[in-house]
């Protein structure tokens, strides 16, 4: 088919390059020029096969760059857009949760398809659109559909992808998300992925299309939560190990559906979790619900941050001048550069609400850095990239590792968290007892 695609931001151009890569025809448009080019992007995206960049996909593909939004639509049939609904940055989950809750900003995706629509209707022709930005339930009634015309085909088409690995998710997803209310358009968008993906299509109303998008995002969050929280509690409570408990629970696929984000280690983030519970949480209010879930799985992921604060504040020497907080890691997730939504970031700035010393260091971020060289420290391993396992930690320092991979070694101390051997008596804070109070 011949695809047009606005916006060609994280999601927007590792899709466009999936649906080159599938045989179709694919013009892409966004109003910043400085991506209307093929030489570099300057952020980390793996291919589609696990290549470390999507750079040379980009380089060979066959993808055209429209002058303007005009052109974009003279050359398609179905046109994804693919533009940002950004939160403020206060709501993306590296700052403590602020009182205030709002919904996420949708101006410019309003502008972009109202200037799309009077393109369409000065063409005088009916184009698809396919809207896969994501938003709150209800956002496309109240807000795109005053915006544009009858010319105008809409679907909802959110895609289940993780920034980082975009092309991958997009072409192997678990299932094709697909809100429309014009049949003709369904069907459209059905023989499209026919073409593109092995996966069924879940077709339903736009309106719950938008609800299921976000449901899924904070699902994750909950089973993030969940399974920190008991890396905590084994954490304090010698004998135990998460990572145990957490392999037993991913057998129960029938009733816990499946492993994937049952592991304790940080909290969640990216562009996606924190910000669509912070948002869900100010419709909660909205609507006046019962009970606001999403603000307790954001105020979970903020206290288990903030015990990690703790457990690293137990390990200054007694009496003595605190030691340097080191964090290794400041992306999201591992092997990417993208920050955004960061719990590594989050853990920096509520060390830093503490009073503590902090530097951070992330060999992906930090691209063309030196690797620092540090005095003994407390650190932290705030982001699992495979470099850490052979870091050079000073003797006499104590490491951190919520995700239970850094090896053990002479000379430093290695915190497994949620995993505490019967035997160790080597802090405070690593063995509790849960009889306390003399029971």
């Amino acid at each position: 088919m011949k695809v047009g695609f606005l916006g060609l931001g994280k999601l927007g151009l590792p899709c466009a390059l999936a649906m080159d890569m599938k045989g179709h025809d694919v013009m892409g448009y966004d109003i910043n020029p400085k991506v209307l080019q093929r030489e570099q992007i300057p952020y980390r995206e793996a291919g589609p096969n696990g290549e470390p960049s999507i750079e040379p996909i980009l380089k060979a593909s066959r993808l055209r760059f429209a002058k303007n939004s005009c052109e974009l639509v003279m050359h398609s049939e179905i046109i994804f857009v693919a533009i940002q609904t950004p939160h403020e940055e206060r709501y993306e989950g590296v700052t403590r949760l602020p009182g205030e809750r709002k919904d996420f900003i949708y101006r410019w995706l309003i502008a972009g398809l109202r200037e799309l629509s009077k393109q369409i209707a000065e063409l005088g022709e009916d184009r698809i659109v396919v809207v896969i930005s994501t938003v709150l339930p209800g956002t496309i009634r109240k807000h795109i559909l005053p915006a544009i015309n009858g010319h105008v085909k809409i679907c909802y088409n959110p895609f289940f992808i993780a920034m980082g690995t975009t092309m991958r998710d997009f072409i192997q997803p678990e299932l094709v998300l697909l809100g429309a209310s014009d049949e003709n358009a369904a069907k459209c968008v059905e023989e499209f992925y026919a073409t593109t993906v092995h996966a069924p299509i879940y077709r339903t109303s736009i309106e719950n299309a938008e609800a299921i998008k976000v449901a899924y995002n904070t699902f994750i969050s909950m089973k993030i939560a969940f399974a920190n929280t008991w890396m905590e509690l084994c954490h304090k409570i010698p004998g135990t190990d998460v990572d145990e408990l957490t392999n037993a629970l991913a057998l129960a696929t029938n009733r816990i559906i499946s492993p994937m984000y049952l592991r304790g280690g940080m909290g969640d983030g990216g562009g996606c979790h924190p910000r669509d519970n912070i948002a869900l949480s100010w419709l909660a209010r909205e609507l006046d619900l019962s009970y606001d879930l999403f603000e307790g799985l954001m105020i979970a992921r903020e206290r288990q941050t903030e015990w990690l604060a703790e457990l690293m504040e137990s390990y200054d020497p007694r009496g003595e001048a605190r030691m340097l907080k080191v964090i290794l890691g400041k992306s999201f997730k591992p092997e990417t550069n993208i920050t955004v939504g960061s719990p590594a970031l989050l853990l920096k700035n509520l060390l830093i609400e503490r009073g503590h010393e902090v530097v951070m260091y992330d060999p992906y971020v930090d691209v063309g850095a030196p690797t620092p060289s540090y005095s003994p420290s407390i650190f932290l391993i705030g982001t699992k990239h495979p470099e850490f396992v052979d870091f050079d930690f000073p003797e006499g320092s104590v490491v951190i590792d919520p995700w239970r991979y850094i090896p053990q070694r002479p000379g430093i101390e290695v915190v497994s968290v949620g995993r505490i051997p019967l035997q160790s008596h080597s802090s405070t804070a690593t063995v509790q007892s849960i009889f306390r109070h003399d029971h």
